[in-house]
């Protein structure tokens, strides 16, 4: 449930074939730097604009001028990017996404449709398709004791990275106010509470409630 092939739909991201390279999904992040540069060189010069150094938006993106970009950012076309959201660096930032008031992105990939509309840090972080987190909601990338991320699920994967956020798959909903711990992964079509607290692996097509009672979808 933690593969990349069990996550995400790799057709709706320009990483696509970048993506498909890795078995974990979160192996991808750490040379993501270097990647995002050598995509942007190769979109097309009529349809991106390079507005700021390492910086490649689509003509049909909204970049509100009140927002503080860093590269390398690739923004894709019809995403709309708010007043005072904060992309510092290492975002690849799909199709139709937001990127909110008070948002801050870094070393990320949002696939198409996703939604980080209000109040969201998302870091060392993959958002599949149509992911939608709600206001407030966070991925939490470092431990506390600083110690390199495993993810747990039936059994640990030792990552090697001491930052990791979450690995969201495509359809899941996020609600307001929630914490993603390092290393958590959400399955495809999964909802999960406000006010949750979350570490671990979530199945696919479940609920998981606030006080961590999880339920299968009908």
């Amino acid at each position: 449930m933690v593969k990349t092939c069990d996550l995400f739909d790799l057709a709706h991201t320009l990483a696509g074939d970048y993506l498909s390279s890795f078995g974990y999904p979160w192996e991808a992040l750490e040379k993501l730097k270097n990647y995002i540069p050598q995509l942007g060189k190769t979109l097309h010069g009529g349809e991106y604009t390079e507005i700021l150094p390492e910086v490649w938006a689509h003509k049909t993106a909204s970049v509100s001028r009140a927002a503080n970009i860093i590269g390398p950012c690739i923004i894709g076309a019809g995403t709309e990017v708010r007043p005072c959201a904060y992309i510092r660096g290492c975002a690849l930032i799909g199709e139709n996404c937001v990127v909110g008031n008070s948002t801050e992105l870094k070393n990320v990939i949002l696939f198409d449709c996703v939604q980080t509309p209000h109040y969201n840090y998302v870091g060392d972080s993959i958002l599949g398709y149509k992911a939608h987190m709600g206001a407030g909601a966070v991925t939490s990338n470092v431990k506390a004791d600083k110690t390199p991320v495993t993810v747990k699920g039936e059994t640990k994967i030792e990552t090697g990275l001491k930052k990791l956020g979450s690995m969201i798959g495509d359809f899941a909903e996020v609600g307001c106010n929630a914490v993603l711990n390092p290393g958590t992964v959400v399955g495809r079509n999964t909802n999960i509470y406000p006010l949750s607290f979350v570490r671990g692996v979530v199945p696919p097509d479940s609920i998981l409630k606030s006080d961590g009672i999880l339920i299968k979808k009908n």
